[in-house]
């Protein structure tokens, strides 16, 4: 795979902003703040200060959407793949004996199943009949 600086700034042009980015945090052994790694990608792109005010939302939206980074505390984000996700299952024996046994789940799920089959009324419609939204201008008002 190729690094950041075997390409061209007419190959970078036609890259995707986080694809750019990926390519910085690759190059980069370290995590960067949403706003330096943006502004790392417009000093690579020659874009100018109101092109990066006017598009950092949409490289942040996509940073959140893109599964190849990771959002870290304080607005860092890094590469997922230095990034292992850690899950720890705590069993506590007290919390093993209050199980209900096989039989008794099954006998329990069946009560619930005959609760929910049973009609509902249709008068609990109006339960938001007299539900009133309200603007913030309206809710100084009050």
């Amino acid at each position: 795979m190729k690094k950041l600086i075997d390409y061209t700034k007419e190959e970078l042009e036609l890259m995707d902003y986080d694809d750019i980015a990926y390519l910085i945090l690759e190059d980069k052994p370290k995590k960067m703040k949403t706003n330096d790694l943006f502004k790392k990608v417009c000093e690579l792109l020659n874009l100018s200060e109101e092109d990066y005010i006017q598009s950092l939302p949409d490289f942040f939206e996509l940073l959140t959407t893109d599964k190849r980074f990771i959002q870290l505390s304080n607005g860092f984000w890094d590469l997922k793949t230095r990034h292992s996700e850690k899950m720890v299952i705590e069993e506590d024996e007290e919390d093993l004996e209050e199980l209900p046994e096989e039989n008794e789940q099954d006998s329990e799920n069946e009560e619930e199943e005959d609760y929910f089959d049973e009609e509902t009324d249709d008068d609990d419609d109006d339960d938001l009949k007299d539900l009133v939204v309200i603007d913030d201008d309206d809710e100084e008002n009050l």
